[in-house]
């Protein structure tokens, strides 16, 4: 074979983190018995019906994702919570690996660990221009596993987080869901997006302000800039100025405030951040789904003062 069939192919692959399909392969002059030869010869592997590794062992997590946008042919680009985590988002990793198809493909083959979504959208608009592999732009592909999962919270979750996390902005996020229609809980996401737009950084924030509306007490100030008693910086979830002069904060804890050592983390952060003039007490976010009404009233007995 020429030494420049060999460096196109070699150029092929190493743009695909090693793995290039049947098709490329036949494209830059690679044929089919020297493509059988080497997998025969434990030199290449055969990934699927159409996708070729180059290198042997153990596939990397970008590999596996090359493979799945390579399996599924022409215009695929990865979706959802893989395209985010790809885009930067933390704390909502998933060991499967998504990919949108445009429905003019054929179905791909099934692998294992890849899920194939097949879409009549336009994919290619839908694409980050800059990225390899080639994924979706976070706005969509937050939308549109937010309008498949089945859970409304983790939905709305996923799209404070991709604010909260600075992926994107409020703005962004409603130009998409316009832009998506028609978008499954469309009417959800708009009022979501509108809480986060006023300062809600998660989804027990956006509970807390619920909470407020619905018992018609004081929206409080989120995110409030505080000094530790060991000079530290922290935030506050939630502050209200009572009529005595004093600050009320309301810590909110997740499901992994639970774990013994955030727990304990959790209870030296609330001492550090005790002082005189300041009371802090703590909620779940369980209790503000499944029970406002008692925090609410707590709250009140504790001076948080009513909506005006």
């Amino acid at each position: 074979m020429p030494d420049e069939t060999l460096r196109t192919w070699r150029d092929v692959a190493c743009g695909q983190a090693g793995l290039l399909t049947r098709e490329q392969a036949r494209e830059v002059g690679v044929q089919r018995w020297s493509v059988t030869h080497r997998i025969a010869t434990e030199r290449w592997q055969e990934l699927s019906p159409t996708v070729l590794a180059t290198t042997t062992g153990g596939l990397s997590l970008q590999q596996r994702q090359w493979l799945g946008v390579l399996n599924a042919g022409p215009g695929a680009i990865l979706g959802g919570l893989t395209a985010a985590e790809n885009a930067g988002l933390r704390n909502w990793s998933r060991d499967e690996i998504t990919v949108l198809v445009p429905y003019a493909n054929e179905v791909p083959a099934p692998i294992e660990g890849i899920v194939y979504h097949r879409s009549r959208r336009d994919l290619s608009a839908m694409r980050h221009r800059d990225s390899e592999p080639p994924r979706c732009r976070i706005e969509p592909a937050a939308l549109i596993f937010a309008s498949r999962d089945r859970s409304v919270r983790t939905a709305q979750g996923l799209l404070a987080a991709v604010v909260q996390q600075e992926l994107t902005t409020p703005d962004s996020l409603a130009d998409w869901v316009d832009r998506l229609r028609p978008l499954r809980r469309a009417a959800l996401f708009r009022r979501t997006i509108v809480e986060i737009g006023g300062g809600a950084q998660s989804l027990a924030e956006i509970d807390v302000a619920r909470m407020c509306r619905a018992h018609r007490l004081a929206q409080p100030r989120r995110q409030v800039k505080r000094l530790d008693a060991d000079g530290r910086q922290r935030f506050t979830d939630c502050e209200w100025q009572l009529a005595d002069g004093r600050t009320l904060v309301l810590e909110v804890d997740g499901s992994f405030h639970m774990e013994v050592e955030h727990w304990e983390d959790d209870l030296a952060r609330q001492r550090a951040l005790a002082a005189t003039d300041r009371i802090i007490v703590r909620c779940t976010s369980r209790e503000l789904r499944d029970e406002p009404e008692r925090v609410a009233r707590d709250l009140l007995n504790l001076g948080v003062p009513r909506a005006a």
